[in-house]
């Protein structure tokens, strides 16, 4: 149990430490392969992202359920939970998310399709629908190869609700990435 906690402790630590190097940064748009957060998009209200709401989302994770359905061009996500602060924190957050793609403020996250996603955001259809439960979001494109970066973004998704935080950090713990054993 120690151990545990210890660990946890240190994932603390490990994203406390990335997003303050983060928000010390100013976006570098020029310097190819750099994503740096803007830290405007940190600061609270909509279209920008609460930090906050969105580790209270990862806490709660297992409040959430979610279902994803392939459908011709793309997907069609339900997320939702019986918790009616959760459901209003939710929709606040997929709400932000959409601004933020449709103003093209990319957000900074342990996400592997989102780059892309902001990126073509001209490229592919977005319909988001408030349940009294949550959400469901419709994501369509005509494009075969941004298809399949939407539906693995709803696979990404989908493992966040389904395991939390360690969804997010195991790429960065992983062979190569940020935490992980480097390359030689």
């Amino acid at each position: 149990m120690l151990g545990a906690g210890g660990g946890l402790v240190a994932v603390g630590y490990a994203v406390r430490g990335i997003v303050s190097m983060a928000l010390s940064e100013r976006r570098a748009s020029d310097a190819p392969g750099m994503r740096m957060m803007d830290p405007r998009l940190m600061s609270t209200g909509p279209p920008r992202m609460d930090m906050g709401l969105y580790m209270e989302m990862f806490r709660r994770h297992s409040e959430l359920t979610r279902r994803v359905e392939e459908i011709p061009g793309g997907v069609r996500t339900t997320t939702e939970s019986d918790s009616p602060d959760l459901v209003g924190q939710l929709q606040a957050h997929v709400s932000a998310m959409y601004s933020n793609v449709d103003q093209g403020a990319e957000v900074m996250c342990m996400s592997g399709t989102l780059p892309t996603l902001f990126r073509r955001a001209v490229d592919y259809q977005r319909q988001l629908t408030f349940t009294p439960k949550g959400v469901v979001a419709v994501e369509t494109s005509g494009d075969p190869d941004l298809t399949r970066v939407i539906r693995a973004h709803a696979v990404e998704v989908t493992g966040f609700v389904n395991e939390g935080m360690p969804a997010m950090m195991g790429p960065m713990m992983r062979p190569g990435g940020m935490m992980g054993p480097q390359p030689r």
